[in-house]
């Protein structure tokens, strides 16, 4: 679900958002890896206000539709990190959305949001609910998070932090893969917020959006993921 701002302002300059195929933001201060943080765009407006953190953030990134490529095709692009968006609908409308979070959430530092995290979750055996109360579009919710003493995309943020919601699906408490993801994040009333994975903890996704104006430490937020890829590379290297 998304609202509609009709331009994004990028590191390279103002890119029309109904401009979809590989947009693309290059910082001139961020040049030492030049593979791409590839989004995942399932077709929604959001999106774009993710890029536009990234851009502000000085990352190069690369903003593909969910059916503009392949699987393959993304893993030639090397990515430093995979991003997948927001979107309408549930992870079977998601396009390679749900194959990325399996073939590259192993090695390549992935971030869902809101449809992204219920990807992760359907991807290792979760199952994707209605919300208890119906469809959240633009509510705004105290959200409570653990993550265990590791860095993680919620790093230094206030516990609790106020976090914008536009969603009607959340991750099924009870079909929880806890064999393979931990939750870090929840409502007051016990909604999964955000998880990511106990092995591959660059895999990880919330259900809220960082990037709505109700979310005021959003930003903080994409950059822990940014920071993540940094560090994962550190230790790659």
């Amino acid at each position: 679900m998304a609202g509609g701002v009709s331009v994004g302002k990028r590191a390279s300059g103002l890119v029309p958002k109904a401009t979809l195929n590989a947009v693309e933001a290059i910082s001139a201060n961020k040049k030492s890896n030049n593979n791409p943080i590839v989004v995942i765009d399932n077709y929604d407006s959001f999106t774009y206000n993710l890029c536009q953190y990234m851009g502000e953030l000085g990352f190069h990134f690369e903003v593909y539709r969910n059916d503009e490529l392949t699987v393959e095709e993304l893993k030639r692009k090397n990515p430093r990190g995979v991003l997948i968006s927001p979107g309408p609908g549930a992870p079977q409308d998601s396009g390679i959305s749900l194959q990325t979070v399996l073939e590259l959430g192993p090695t390549v530092p992935l971030f869902g949001v809101c449809m992204g995290l219920q990807c992760i979750g359907e991807a290792f055996g979760g199952k994707i609910v209605r919300a208890p109360h119906g469809v959240m579009h633009g509510k705004s919710s105290m959200v409570y998070y653990d993550e265990k003493g590791e860095d993680g995309v919620l790093a230094g943020l206030s516990n609790p932090f106020l976090a914008g919601r536009y969603h009607s699906l959340v991750i099924e408490k009870g079909s929880f893969p806890d064999d393979e993801l931990e939750v870090t994040a929840w409502t007051e009333d016990g909604l999964i917020m955000a998880a990511r994975h106990k092995k591959y903890k660059h895999l990880q996704g919330v259900q809220f959006h960082p990037e709505s104006i109700i979310t005021p430490e959003g930003k903080t937020i994409v950059h822990n993921f940014v920071k993540l890829i940094e560090r994962s590379e550190a230790v790659g290297s």
